[in-house]
């Protein structure tokens, strides 16, 4: 008998659409590693049993996804600080032990794909703004607060989910009322959008070229268009713009690590493979 072939996958309802299957197994296959990653759509009320039974069918791990971020979490023996600051989990490995441990690496990829794309930017140069209150608008939040800007400004349509964040998360916060997108960027050095708005089929998010200061970053979580709306008016205006394929694919990189044992690069062969129709 030899060793079981290491297994891991993504969990979600939806799924189909997930890229994290043809991510991990492009690192699969460049770093010659034995394994597989599978998606799995898996219903809310059978989220529990299916992790019970996960390890016994060989799986180190799997990523999880909406809606089971929060749900995860809650059914995990251990968390990292940051999944439980943020109050979900993206990433679960078997431990050894038969312990379940929660990790989210959501911030981290936001934080990394920055670096990466944009190397001179400055979290301290000046506030943040950011669009959105949500899971994901929390994980980069929790990453900038920790990143060190000096002030955090959030806007929500539903402005007591912003005023919940900003309670929740300290004094760094200050929210803008969702009709006032001018006060939320002006004078801002990085600005984030973490809502739909501006994905395919989606209304877009505009920003008036006057509103942004030319040394401000942009950046968008959407990637389908990798160019949104809300990046060309950025780069219209002069700013420089990170589209939001990155954090994906750098959010990717702790669990690959932990549950097959190399850690992986993201580089530009990564991004066209994942991009690949």
């Amino acid at each position: 008998m030899t060793s079981r072939i290491p297994l891991a996958g993504v969990l979600g309802a939806p799924i189909a659409h997930s890229r994290s299957p043809r991510l991990h197994g492009h690192w699969l296959r460049r770093y010659g590693l034995p394994g597989h990653y599978v998606p799995l759509e898996v219903a809310p009320e059978d989220l529990g049993r299916v992790l019970e039974a996960l390890p016994r069918m060989g799986f180190r791990g799997v990523n999880v996804t909406i809606p089971h971020k929060e749900a995860a979490l809650a059914l995990a023996d251990r968390a990292s600080n940051r999944a439980a600051r943020i109050g979900a989990a993206n990433t679960l490995t078997f431990a050894a032990d038969g312990g379940l441990d929660a990790d989210n690496t959501d911030g981290y990829g936001f934080i990394a794909n920055l670096r990466q794309a944009a190397p001179d930017w400055d979290p301290a140069a000046g506030p943040a703004a950011v669009f959105g209150a949500g899971g994901a608008a929390r994980a980069v939040v929790v990453s900038l607060l920790d990143a060190g800007v000096p002030e955090l400004r959030i806007t929500n349509r539903s402005r007591a989910r912003a005023e919940a964040m900003r309670d929740s998360l300290g004094a760094r916060l200050r929210v803008i009322d969702w009709s006032d997108p001018a006060a939320l960027v002006a004078g801002a050095a990085t600005i984030v959008n973490t809502t739909s708005l501006g994905m395919t089929g989606q209304p877009p998010l505009r920003l008036l070229a006057t509103a942004l200061d030319p040394a401000a970053l942009v950046t968008d979580l959407v990637y389908t268009p990798l160019e949104t709306p809300l990046l060309v008016d950025a780069a219209a205006a002069g700013c420089a713009t990170v589209d939001g394929l990155g954090m994906l694919l750098h959010q990717a990189v702790p669990g690959f690590e932990r549950w097959f044992g190399t850690r992986p690069e993201v580089d530009a062969a990564l991004r066209d493979a994942v991009l690949a129709p």
